[in-house]
């Protein structure tokens, strides 16, 4: 996935919600970290026959 699936002015916004700064790479972390749960969720669902993802399967 190429496309950036986080909006690094929003996790900003939380970060700085939790009293903490943010490092300019953690949205790049967050963004490859979403895309591996997608990606384990996508195959789970397919294992079971099914072609929508649900949030059990996160």
């Amino acid at each position: 996935m190429a496309d950036s699936l986080v909006v690094q002015s929003k996790v900003k916004e939380a970060v700085k919600g939790l009293d903490l700064r943010m490092d300019s790479s953690l949205p790049d972390a967050l963004n490859e970290k979403i895309a591996a749960v997608l990606k384990e969720a996508a195959a789970r669902a397919k294992e079971n026959g099914r072609g929508t993802l649900r949030p059990y399967d996160l």
